[in-house]
């Protein structure tokens, strides 16, 4: 029956539905459903891979991580996009169990949106980063511009990047560049850049619950933790986790459920 459209109406079954629609106790419904293990409202999202060359793709972009060639450069780019510059009253409050937590007013303004540019040193850590009103490839390509900068001429650098419409078409860029090759994860593969890692951290540690007058605060508050963070970056250590048989069979019953 689940596998049946629900009910008009209705998105997704549940356990009222169930219980209509067999013309039973819910409690005897749900006693079913956790004896079976199957959860109506647990969400389990999927990634289909269409990309033939996913395991070349994604073994060239490892072995940049893993193994790089000696005296390269490795650099993860890419940019995070319409960071909004959101203003209202934040603070630390006592519930009445006596608890202080952060809160923040659930009402805000907004000042517009941010173009974050970032390039994370696999080595080292560090990141380089540019904040701009938009992400045209010709912003992008002024980014890489800056990068190349810090390093002599002769210097080979290896850059990570996904699919994003303004990683692509740079033929002329890279005619000019010699010394820069793009590695290009594969589809629906962006996880594989370790940039990414660190956008997680900069939205955790910078931008998450604070309030900004203006994309002038908002561009200030990155660029302070882009100082902050470099003197004590750690380069990430890329790890795969061995899934043994049993957890691929687990894995293969959830998804099936």
């Amino acid at each position: 029956m689940l596998r049946q459209p629900p009910p008009k109406g209705l998105a997704l079954w549940d356990g009222p539905a169930v219980a209509e629609e067999l013309e039973a106790s819910v409690d005897a419904v749900w006693k079913v459903l956790r004896k079976e293990g199957i959860n109506l409202q647990r969400p389990w999202s999927w990634c289909i891979r269409t990309d033939t060359n996913f395991a070349s793709k994604a073994a060239d972009i490892v072995g940049q991580y893993l193994a790089p060639l000696v005296n390269a450069i490795v650099r993860c780019v890419d940019e995070k996009p319409s960071i909004q510059a959101l203003e209202r009253k934040t603070g630390y409050i006592k519930t009445e169990s006596g608890q202080v937590i952060r809160a923040y007013q659930s009402t805000y303004t907004r000042h517009g949106t941010l173009n974050l540019f970032a390039a994370l040193d696999i080595s080292t850590g560090t990141i380089q980063g540019k904040v701009t009103q938009e992400k045209k490839r010709t912003d992008f390509q002024a980014f890489l511009d800056d990068m190349v900068a810090e390093y002599a001429p002769e210097q080979e650098i290896h850059v990570v990047l996904d699919h994003d419409s303004t990683h692509k078409n740079n033929d002329e860029w890279l005619a000019r560049n010699t010394q820069v090759h793009f590695h290009f994860t594969s589809t629906f593969a962006s996880w594989l850049n370790q940039v990414e890692i660190w956008f997680g951290i900069c939205s955790r540690k910078a931008l998450q619950g604070a309030s900004f007058a203006s994309p002038q605060q908002l561009k200030q508050r990155i660029e302070d933790f882009i100082e902050r963070y470099n003197p004590h970056s750690k380069p990430f250590k890329w790890r795969k986790r061995e899934v043994k048989g049993s957890q691929l069979k687990d894995n293969i019953t959830h998804f099936n459920n």
